[in-house]
Order: structure tokens, then C-alpha cells, then sequence
């Protein structure tokens, strides 16, 4: 197959899977690896790794995300719930519920698909910067969607079934296909930094890393704790929006180091119980540059490094800890909705 660019982006990985790949470094997570990650299932004791979907609460993270709501299906003439299918003819005793939900992908625990976050980048080599994501997929082409609000659906009088947009290429689905389980290791920066808004670089994280016997090998899945989803939590839905934004470890995207590592360290997919793994907003860059979301970019638009978002990590690492242990199995499929940017996530980890 003909490449989709000329240009690469520097420190990318475009290609070195096949021209026409949709896993990025999940092709790491091979056979050997899920063994591994069996073998880490000694004790039989599960965790899941969900918040609630309904939880943080409100829209204090991101004014876009609401919260799901819950709605039955209807009948000709009535509510689809509580239904009793009786009739004087045939006596049956079924009573039936079911329900439809309205929900944003990526208010609660979720994974990022590569169409999340592309990057204006020349990838055709002719000075003009195109709308790209992984592996040169190109907005407008492979990931569409409408472009006017008129058209997507919004407004008092407004279908909410219209506005149609879809990822046909590096949807979520091709995560939930391949099956998102193996070997998966624990970082534990809420026990060394607490509930202190901390931005951690390579050199900090080398020191927690060090500290804790902590290695990371080609394919593992890693996990940060970093507390954050416990604070949500407490919070019981009606969350301080400046607590929100204040609270606990983020990544420091700015950190070129940190970046080089995540590459260098063959890591399949970064993974945090925090809102966005990095600290958003990021350090600031340099003046006539700069992705707003860098660990994003990096991750999402040039390695092809899935991200998982708000994930419910402190019983496992409370656990791990207590045991002197930071690997363990997990299971962590998306929706297999085809041509969605990202999905809730219900993982569960095996120790």
C-alpha cells in the first residue's frame, strides 16, 4: 500500500507497523505478553477499575461532557418499563424494563482512540499544514463529521439522532477488537506526592520509579495513581470545580525527557486515574509552537498510544502495595462501537 504522507512527524513511529495500521503500540501487546499477564493472576482477587459512569459529576472537567442519562424504550402507546406482558389470553407473568442511555463518551472512565487528537502537520511535504492524526489519516477524509451546529444536531428544534460523525479510520472499535488484555504495572505517585497538585517529569518519575523497584518493559500496559479519582469520589457528585483542577499528580507533557521515555520504554498504552493523565493546562511551551495537549499529541497523533482517562486505581494500588507487588492482568476493552474517538471502559484487574 502507498503511504497516506511524505513527512513524518518527528519522534513518531508512522509506518513502523504498516502503512495502513490502526493499533499503534498495542502491536506490542503480543501473545507472549498476554501470557505474561496470566501469570501475574495468582491469588484469583479482582478489582474493578470503573468509577461509576455517572461520577465526577456536572460538567466542572469539561463544560462538553454530561453526565449519562437514562431513559426506557417506549411501546406503541406506553413506557417501556415495568411492563407486565400478561393478557387475558395467554396468562404470561414477564414484566419487562429496558432502557436507552444518552452518553458522552468521555465524561467517566474511557479510553482515547486515536481520532481523538490529530495535529495540523504538513504530512504532504508541500509547506501547507493538513488536518492529520496517526499514521496519516486525514480529517475530512478518513474521520468526518459535521461542520455546522445547524447540522450536528443542536438547536431547540433539533433531532438529536442527526449530525452523524464517524472515525472510519482509528476508531475505537479497533481497540475492542484486538481485545486490550495483558500485562499491566503499577506506578504509585499518590504515595509518594499525595493530594498535592504535582507536574511530574522524567526526573521524578525516575526517582518513584527507583524507589519502588518499579520496571517497565516492552508491552506493559501502565497504570499512574495518582489519587485523583478517590478525591472525585469523596465529593459525591457534586464536585468543587476548583478542586477539580487542583488536585493531585498530573504528567508534565512539556517535559521533553518524559516524552523520550514513554517511547524508549515500549510501553503499549499510558493510563492514569487523573482527567487527562497530563496537567492540563500544560507548562507553557515555546512561543510560535506548541500542541496545547502535548503528552496528548505525542501519544495519540505520533506513537499511537492509547490513553486511559479517570480510571479507579486506588484499591489496586493500595493492595499491590501492601504485597510488595506493582504487575498484575488486565482487562480492559472499549465499547466495539464503530467509528467512536473514545469509549468508556469498564477494566478489570486480576492479581
Amino acid at each position: 500500500m502507498q503511504k497516506r504522507w511524505k513527512n513524518r512527524p518527528e519522534g513518531s513511529n508512522w509506518g513502523d507497523f504498516g502503512p495502513d495500521d490502526q493499533l499503534g503500540r498495542l502491536n506490542l501487546i503480543t501473545r507472549e505478553k498476554v501470557l505474561q499477564g496470566l501469570a501475574e493472576a495468582k491469588e484469583g482477587v479482582t478489582f474493578c477499575l470503573s468509577l461509576p459512569l455517572d461520577y465526577p459529576g456536572g460538567s466542572g472537567l469539561n463544560p462538553r461532557r454530561k453526565p449519562p442519562v437514562l431513559r426506557p424504550t417506549l411501546r406503541p402507546n406506553a413506557v417501556n418499563f415495568n411492563v407486565a406482558l400478561n393478557t387475558e389470553e395467554d396468562g404470561a407473568t414477564d414484566v419487562v424494563c429496558d432502557d436507552l442511555a444518552l452518553l458522552h463518551l468521555q465524561y467517566s472512565t474511557q479510553w482515547d482512540a486515536f481520532a481523538h487528537v490529530g495535529s495540523l502537520f504538513d504530512a504532504d511535504g508541500d509547506g501547507v499544514p493538513e488536518k492529520v492524526f496517526y499514521n496519516g489519516f486525514r480529517g475530512g477524509e478518513d474521520i468526518v463529521g459535521p461542520k455546522e451546529m445547524s447540522d450536528a444536531g443542536a438547536g431547540p428544534n433539533a433531532d438529536w439522532r442527526e449530525g452523524t460523525c464517524k472515525a472510519g479510520a482509528l476508531g475505537i472499535e479497533n481497540f475492542a477488537a484486538h481485545g486490550l488484555q495483558g500485562r499491566a504495572v503499577m506506578v504509585d505517585l499518590h504515595a509518594h506526592l499525595g493530594n498535592d497538585r504535582t507536574y511530574v517529569g522524567y526526573d521524578l518519575l525516575m526517582q518513584v520509579l527507583d524507589r519502588d523497584g518499579v520496571e517497565i518493559e516492552t508491552g506493559d500496559m501502565v497504570c499512574f495513581h495518582t489519587g485523583f479519582a478517590e478525591v472525585v469520589l469523596d465529593m459525591n457528585r457534586n464536585p468543587d470545580e476548583g478542586t477539580l483542577h487542583s488536585a493531585c499528580a498530573v504528567l508534565n507533557g512539556r517535559d521533553g525527557k518524559l516524552l523520550n521515555w514513554i517511547s524508549d520504554s515500549g510501553l503499549s498504552a499510558l493510563i492514569a486515574d487523573n482527567y487527562a493523565v497530563e496537567g492540563i493546562p500544560s507548562k507553557p511551551g515555546q512561543a510560535d509552537c506548541c500542541a496545547s495537549m502535548p503528552l496528548h499529541e505525542h501519544c495519540l497523533f505520533k506513537n499511537g498510544i492509547p490513553l486511559g482517562e479517570l480510571w479507579h486505581l486506588t484499591p489496586l494500588a493500595a493492595w499491590l502495595r501492601d504485597r510488595g507487588r506493582y504487575r498484575f492482568l488486565l482487562t480492559a476493552p472499549p465499547l466495539r462501537l464503530p467509528g467512536a474517538v473514545g469509549s468508556p471502559t469498564t477494566p478489570v484487574a486480576t492479581v
